[in-house]
């Protein structure tokens, strides 16, 4: 068998001695994985009983279909010295990401044909993940007046979204619920109360007293979500909680899916990894919207992804240049990079403590994350694009700012000790990961 060091450019070969994770049916095996022309060609247990084709020895590692992160800032245009097309799909591919979903707070916003036109026509010069824009709900983000969807969804934009901000009124909120619907397209709310959140900087409660910084208490998010819900309970949608970060909104997807609105959410690793108590720090890299909150809301998101109410893990990867972190609590900007260490997190913070295993862990990051904007990716099923991401779930390492090929560094896990670590990645059956060497960003 050929290494996958010596890698050649082929297009159909076998991938063998692996441990083929399915998430689609929850089954992980020891197996080989084939690929013509870009598709996968058959996944099997055992050797490969084929010798027509080359075969790369996956040396014992884990093979699973490509992640999909569906909540990204790619930051271009407009913000390209934070992070540009370019560098975030590389930061992708690193952390064995195949799809990626980037948010329109950029300048200008994706509230224009012409910006999805220009996303999607740099990601598929950068040759590496597949971007799926997400439109704005209305121009500018400034909850005023709707944007053009069906132009934009014409163009490629897959959902509407502020995010960065939430849709400001009720009845904004209800009209883009409606728009989107005809189009049968996700609203994303980034669900907060800015009367409510506004000068906060962190989870409101004892920590925040003790550190003196202005607190953001949870109800800032839930009394925006609990809106939303309520209009949805009228107004079918296919509507989608960004970064939730507390038990209370867990209790109201719960209830919601319960009375069976068309509610979909998600949440990001930082929130699983941290609570508000590790901010005694003052790292700005922990410095995040929605804040980083207590513990009894970590152990409430984690039982909701076991439970199904979170439908998926979605990194929020926010880049911010290094001189913009680098200053007073206060005066941070919110945002942690995310795509190169999310799996990693999932690994330490799921699989690691027993609470789901590495099939379940994968499908938050794979097949239900996919379901959630209904793109593409996310299974190993035959005839599907062979989008793959091999990985060693017990290698554990130190993160290291040097470590990353985003642009930036703003990391909360630089320093910290984690387990999993994506070694391959293909894209449509090309070894991706194999241009990063010797590449900077």
């Amino acid at each position: 068998m050929r290494q996958l060091a010596n890698w050649q450019n082929e297009e159909n070969y076998v991938i063998a001695n692996v441990v083929v994770v399915d998430p689609v049916t929850g089954k992980a095996f020891t197996g080989c994985v084939g690929v013509k022309e870009g598709k996968i060609a058959f996944v099997e247990r055992g050797e490969p009983q084929i010798a027509s084709m080359p075969i790369y020895n996956g040396n014992e590692l884990h093979l699973a279909p490509g992640l999909v992160d569906i909540h990204v800032h790619l930051r271009e245009p407009g913000y390209e010295h934070k992070e540009t097309i370019l560098t975030g799909v590389r930061a992708a591919v690193a952390g064995g990401f195949t799809s990626v979903a980037c948010m329109p707070n950029t300048d200008p916003a994706i509230d224009d044909k012409s910006v999805v036109e220009f996303i999607v026509k740099k990601a598929k010069i950068a040759g590496m993940a597949k971007v799926y824009p997400i439109a704005a709900a209305t121009v500018g983000r400034k909850g005023k007046t709707l944007c053009e969807y069906g132009m934009l969804v014409e163009a490629g934009a897959v959902a509407v979204s502020d995010d960065g901000e939430p849709v400001a009124s009720a009845q904004m909120a209800r009209r883009v619920m409606e728009y989107a619907s005809s189009f049968g397209i996700p609203f994303i709310e980034h669900c907060e109360d800015p009367s409510i959140s506004a000068g906060g900087v962190m989870h409101e409660g004892y920590y925040s007293t003790k550190l003196g910084l202005r607190g953001i208490p949870a109800y800032s998010e839930e009394i925006c979500l609990a809106r939303d819900l309520l209009i949805l309970n009228s107004v079918r949608c296919r509507f989608h909680a960004a970064h939730v970060s507390s038990r209370g909104s867990v209790e109201l997807i719960r209830q919601a899916k319960e009375q069976g609105l068309p509610v979909t959410a998600e949440t990001a690793p930082h929130y699983l990894s941290f609570e508000d108590r590790d901010l005694e720090t003052y790292d700005t890299n922990l410095k995040i919207n929605p804040p980083i909150r207590a513990s009894e809301d970590r152990e409430a998101l984690i039982e909701a992804l076991k439970d199904g109410t979170l439908d998926c893990v979605a990194s929020d990867h926010a880049p911010h240049a290094a001189q913009e972190k680098q200053v007073e609590f206060d005066k941070a900007p919110n945002g942690a990079i995310g795509l190169e260490t999310m799996l990693s997190a999932i690994v330490t913070h799921l699989v690691k403590p027993g609470h789901m295993d590495i099939a379940g862990a994968l499908a938050l990051i794979t097949c239900r994350a996919a379901a959630v904007l209904g793109i593409p990716g996310g299974t190993l099923a035959v005839g599907e694009a062979a989008d793959l991401t091999l990985f060693d779930p017990e290698e554990e390492w130190v993160v290291q700012s040097d470590d990353f090929y985003s642009k930036s560094r703003n990391s909360p896990y630089i320093g910290k000790t984690l387990h999993g670590r994506v070694k391959h990645t293909f894209v449509e059956g090309n070894l991706v990961t194999a241009s990063l060497l010797g590449v900077t960003s």
